[in-house]
C-alpha cells in the first residue's frame, strides 16, 4: 500500500503552476475589463489543479497498465512502481475529475456561463483520454495540441468569461502565451522519455521530432510566449513587465539544448512551471499598473 507521501508524489504536484498560471491571467484579464469576481477567480482555481491533480493520476494508472512506466527517469509512477493497486490510483483520478466538476458546476451557476457545462466535460474527457482509453491521442503525437488548447485558450478565457462576460486581446494572446509555455513543459518531460517512449511505441511529438528538433522546439516555444506581448505593449506597456524572465529562462534553455543525460531534463520542468507562474504573476502586475 502507498504511503501518504508516495501519493502526494504522484499528485506530481510541482504541475500545478501550470494550472494556476491561466487561472492568474484570465482572471486579471476581468480585472482589466473592469470585472473581477473573487469568489468565481478561486472556483476557477479549484476546477484547474483538481484537474491537473487528476490527470496526474489518470497518466499513472494508463501508463502504468500499458507498462510504459517500468523503466522510468523521472518521479516516483504509483503503479508503474508497483506502491498502489492500479483500481486505487484509477479512483483517485476519477474523484479528483468529480470534485473538479461539482467545482465547475458552482461557477457556471455563478456566472450563468450555462454552454461553460459542455467546456467542463470536455475537459474531463480530454484529461482521461491523454493516455487512457483504447486510443490514446498522447500516443500518437497530439497531446501537445490539446495542452495548448485546455492550459492556454480554454483555461483563460474561460476564466475571464466567467468573471467579465467576454474576452479581451490581452486575455488571448496571454491564453496563447501560457499555453506554449505549458506545451513547452510537456515538451521537456517527453524529450527525457524518448528512449523508453519509443520502446513501447509511445509516439509522442517529441518521438516524431526526434531529439535534436524536439529540443530546439522547447527554446522557440519558450521565446515566442514573451514575443506574443509585444502585441499587447502599444496599449499596455507594462506588459514588457514579463521580459524580466529572460534571464530565467536561459537556463532551462541551455539544459534542452545541452544537456545530454535524461536526468538532467528533470530539473528544466519545475523551472518551467515555475516561469509560468511568473508569466501569469507579471502579466497580472501589468494589468493593475495599467489602471493606476
Amino acid at each position: 500500500m502507498a504511503t501518504l507521501g508516495q501519493w502526494i508524489s504522484g499528485a506530481r504536484l510541482r504541475t500545478l503552476p501550470m494550472a494556476a498560471a491561466p487561472v492568474i491571467i484570465g482572471t486579471a484579464a476581468a480585472y482589466d475589463l473592469g470585472a473581477l469576481h473573487w469568489d468565481r477567480a478561486v472556483l476557477a482555481a479549484l476546477v484547474a489543479l483538481l484537474l491537473q491533480i487528476g490527470v496526474n493520476y489518470a497518466n499513472d494508472y494508463s501508463d502504468g497498465i500499458r507498462g510504459t512506466d517500468e523503466v522510468r527517469v523521472g518521479p516516483l509512477r504509483l503503479v508503474g512502481s508497483g506502491a498502489a493497486k492500479p483500481s486505487h490510483v484509477k479512483m483517485a483520478a476519477f474523484t479528483m475529475f468529480g470534485l473538479a466538476m461539482l467545482a465547475g458546476l458552482f461557477l457556471v451557476l455563478a456566472s450563468q456561463a450555462w454552454w461553460l457545462l459542455l467546456v467542463g466535460v470536455g475537459a474531463v474527457f480530454a484529461a482521461w483520454g491523454y493516455t487512457g482509453g483504447k486510443s490514446p491521442y498522447g500516443y500518437m503525437g497530439l497531446g501537445d495540441v490539446f495542452v495548448f488548447v485546455f492550459f492556454g485558450p480554454v483555461a483563460t478565457l474561460g476564466t475571464t468569461f466567467t468573471q467579465a462576460g467576454s474576452v479581451s486581446t490581452a486575455a488571448v494572446l496571454g491564453s496563447f502565451s501560457t499555453g506554449l509555455i505549458a506545451v513547452a513543459l510537456l515538451m521537456a518531460n517527453n524529450v527525457r522519455d524518448i528512449p523508453t517512449d519509443t520502446e513501447v511505441g509511445k509516439l509522442t511529438l517529441a518521438v516524431r521530432l526526434g531529439d535534436k528538433n524536439a529540443r530546439r522546439s522547447y527554446v522557440v516555444m519558450m521565446a515566442l510566449s514573451l514575443a506574443l506581448m509585444i502585441f499587447v505593449a502599444p496599449v499596455k506597456p507594462w506588459i514588457l513587465l514579463v521580459l524580466l524572465l529572460v534571464p530565467f529562462m536561459l537556463m532551462p534553455c541551455w539544459l534542452m539544448l545541452k544537456g545530454k543525460k535524461r536526468k538532467s531534463l528533470i530539473p528544466v520542468l519545475q523551472q518551467t512551471g515555475l516561469i509560468n507562474l511568473g508569466f501569469s504573476v507579471l502579466f497580472a502586475a501589468a494589468m493593475v499598473l495599467t489602471e493606476l
